[in-house]
């Protein structure tokens, strides 16, 4: 007679394994809610490079009306410092987790309102009005999403592994350009090709925005707060005015990692803030030095967005290793590797050399990227982090990309080569390289509230 022996009896789940499903979810919704909010981001950048100067401000006349619909790009970057400071106020004071849904829904709701906007023909001087009202609502949004978003990454993140999980929410902007530039081929290409897409099928892409807008509020409402902040609130050590004491003790690092993120901000703008775009679809006939058609353009951007992405991973991963530091600088010798290939390749006018000058480019972008939020964040001490994150990422928007296409487009008409844009580039980098060979490598260092004194000690060479 055989016996059956009894099953074994489930294992209960262990604090390990919760531990495990709560980085998933962190991972998971910072990814989700990063790649929304630059979803929307570039694709204003993207529609501004490509139709905004036809339909909001035509009556400047085609090449000014060029460089009115870049500098729009630029007025939101003016409003991210406001929307850093109230998120980081917010932030360092009610919680991470709280400041990234009033972000999100910020974002969402403008973006989709531009979807609906009346055109220059249809009210005149008022449709400029309400798409700039509307982009800086975005810009606000923007400034304090990024700092909440790496936050809730890093500071939930294990010990050794920080610049792996900060670079989630730094792989969602990639994903949003991706996400952004296909959809818009699909548009010019397949749904809405020619005029159709002048005329209506720019607006679907945005309006699409409100679905997205509701899965990541869902996502992001199910982690917990972080860590770090749970445990200074359980403490009541909340500071009370954080960005006062931000810049009083440590507005010279605030303006140095300020540098640092300009130089990736202004390379990485000249895709994302829609310039190579509207180079090289801009007619001869027009001005144009390439003529491209729309759909190749837009397909070889999302392509090298996913390039970028994966670049962005590695080198999150490659700073566990090898220090933040010592990756920004290959990083930046990458990036100056490659500036000068750029536009010969996409003066071919073949879309595969377009590719292919994107995808050489985005090594640096991605090294100058990926553990940027881990990087950040061991910069700052744990009661100002928040403003100090959100800030200095916003002051680095603005010294970098704000301008870049709109400054890149009136050095084209000034110059008649896009050779002077590689130097100015080029330039914004050198910078960024001096300052981040100034700024100390962190990497590891305690982000808890008990080392508070470590964390506040000077992260700038020969500065007490």
């Amino acid at each position: 007679m055989t016996t059956t022996s009894a099953p074994a009896p489930a294992q209960a789940p262990t604090q390990s394994d919760a531990r495990r499903r709560e980085l998933r979810r962190v991972a998971f919704a910072t990814v989700i809610g990063t790649t929304i909010e630059w979803y929307d981001f570039f694709l204003y950048a993207s529609a501004a490079g490509l139709v905004f100067q036809v339909l909001f401000f035509a009556p400047a006349g085609p090449e000014f009306a060029t460089i009115l619909s870049f500098a729009t790009i630029g007025v939101s970057f003016l409003f991210r410092p406001l929307g850093a400071f109230l998120a980081g106020h917010f932030g360092d004071r009610i919680g991470r987790k709280a400041m990234l849904v009033v972000t999100l829904v910020l974002m969402g709701a403008a973006t989709t309102l531009i979807g609906v906007l009346p055109t220059y023909e249809q009210v005149g001087i008022l449709a400029p009005v309400l798409l700039v009202l509307l982009r800086i609502l975005q810009g606000l949004s923007t400034g304090g999403e990024w700092g909440g978003a790496v936050l809730m990454a890093v500071e939930h993140a294990p010990d050794g592994k920080r610049g792996r999980y900060g670079a989630f929410p730094q792989i969602g902007v990639p994903i949003g350009l991706l996400l952004a530039s296909g959809v818009l081929a699909l548009m010019t290409g397949v749904i809405s090709p020619g005029d159709a897409f002048l005329e209506w099928g720019w607006r679907i892409p945005f309006l699409l925005s409100f679905v997205l807008i509701i899965v990541g509020m869902i996502v992001r409402r199910s982690v917990d707060e972080s860590p770090v902040f749970t445990e200074i609130a359980a403490r009541k050590e909340q500071t009370k005015t954080p960005i006062k004491q931000l810049f009083k003790r440590h507005w010279l690092l605030v303006v140095l990692a300020a540098l640092t993120f300009a130089g990736n901000n202004a390379a990485g703008y000249m895709t994302t803030g829609g310039y190579i775009q509207n180079y090289a679809t801009t007619p001869i006939a027009d001005g144009g030095h390439v003529g491209m058609e729309r759909t190749p353009v837009l397909l070889a951007v999302a392509a090298s967005a996913v390039v970028w992405l994966i670049i962005t991973w590695i080198a999150g991963s490659v700073s566990d290793r090898i220090g933040r530091r010592n990756t920004y600088i290959i990083g930046w010798i990458a990036f100056l590797a490659t500036v000068f290939l750029l536009f010969p390749l996409v003066n071919t006018g073949n879309v595969w050399l377009l590719f292919a000058g994107l995808a050489l480019f985005t090594i640096g972008n991605g090294f100058t990227y990926g553990q940027q939020a881990a990087y950040f964040t061991e910069l700052f001490p744990a009661s100002i982090r928040y403003s100090g994150v959100s800030i200095t990422y916003a002051l680095g928007a603005i010294l970098g990309g704000a301008f870049a296409p709109m400054i890149s487009a009136a050095l084209v008409q000034a110059t008649g080569t896009a050779t002077s844009v590689a130097f100015y580039i080029a330039g914004i980098m050198v910078v960024a390289f001096i300052a981040t060979l100034l700024l100390k490598d962190r990497t590891g260092i305690p982000l808890g509230p008990d080392h508070e004194a470590e964390q506040s000690a000077s992260a700038i060479y020969g500065v007490k």
